[in-house]
C-alpha cells in the first residue's frame, strides 16, 4: 500500500499530506551520517547544515574516513563543542573497532540498531532515530522524542497533559495509527511546522 494511502486513514493527519510526497532512501557512509546527527544535536537545522559543511571542507569538501576524522586535530574550528568532538571520535572509534558496514546495519531490526548504537558515548536513541530514518532506509521510526514532532502532534491532535511522561504515551497512541509508515509521518509533521503551522 502506498504510505499516502495508510496516512489518510487518520482524519486529522489527511491535510498534511497534501504537500509534496516523501522518499525515504538508503544512504552510504553510516558513520559520518552519525556524526552529522550528532552535530545537529540541539541546533536548527539551517546552523546544522552550515558546521556540517565546515566538517567536510577540513577534509576537501569529501565524507572522510573513520581514520581520517581520528587524524583530524582541529575539529573544534568549525564551531563544534569539545563534548561534540568526543562524541564524533567516539564515532569513528566504535565504527573502527567492531568493523561495522554499511550493509551489515541495512540489514538489522530497528531495536537492534539502537542497542549496538547507543553503546558509544554520546550517541542516544533520538541521535539513531535520525540515522535509522533518513540513512537506513527504515520505514517505521517513530521519533517521540524529537521536539519538533512534539509541537506537531502537541497541535494537530490538540493534546492536553500535564508531565512529558503523559505527552509520550498520548503520541505513542496515536502514532500506533502510522505503522508501518512512522517515518513518513514524522517527515510530513515536520514539514508542515516547517511552514509555520505552528
Amino acid at each position: 500500500m502506498d504510505y499516502q494511502q495508510h496516512l489518510k486513514k487518520d482524519k486529522k493527519f489527511a491535510p498534511l499530506l497534501a504537500e509534496a510526497n516523501h522518499t525515504i532512501k538508503k544512504r552510504k557512509n553510516t558513520p559520518v551520517r552519525l556524526m552529522a546527527s550528532i552535530i545537529s544535536q540541539q541546533l536548527s537545522t539551517k546552523v546544522a547544515a552550515i558546521i556540517f559543511s565546515r566538517f567536510l571542507a577540513l577534509f576537501d569538501g569529501k565524507e572522510p574516513s573513520c581514520e581520517q576524522v581520528l587524524k583530524c586535530t582541529n575539529l573544534r574550528s568549525i564551531g563544534l563543542s569539545q563534548s561534540k568532538v568526543h562524541y564524533i571520535q567516539n564515532v569513528a572509534e566504535f565504527f573502527i573497532a567492531n568493523q561495522i558496514t554499511d550493509k551489515q546495519l541495512y540489514a538489522m531490526e530497528p531495536d537492534a540498531i539502537i542497542d549496538l548504537l547507543t553503546q558509544i558515548k554520546g550517541v542516544g536513541k533520538w541521535t539513531v532515530q535520525m540515522l535509522m530514518l533518513f540513512s537506513l532506509g527504515q520505514e517505521d521510526v517513530f521519533a517521540v522524542d524529537d521536539l519538533g514532532i512534539q509541537q506537531a502532534m502537541t497541535r494537530l491532535y490538540k493534546i492536553k497533559f500535564e508531565t512529558k511522561k503523559e505527552l509520550h504515551t498520548k503520541m505513542l497512541a496515536i502514532s500506533s495509527k502510522y505503522t508501518p509508515y512512522s517515518s513518513y509521518a514524522c517527515l510530513h509533521l515536520w514539514q508542515w511546522k516547517d511552514q509555520g503551522a505552528i
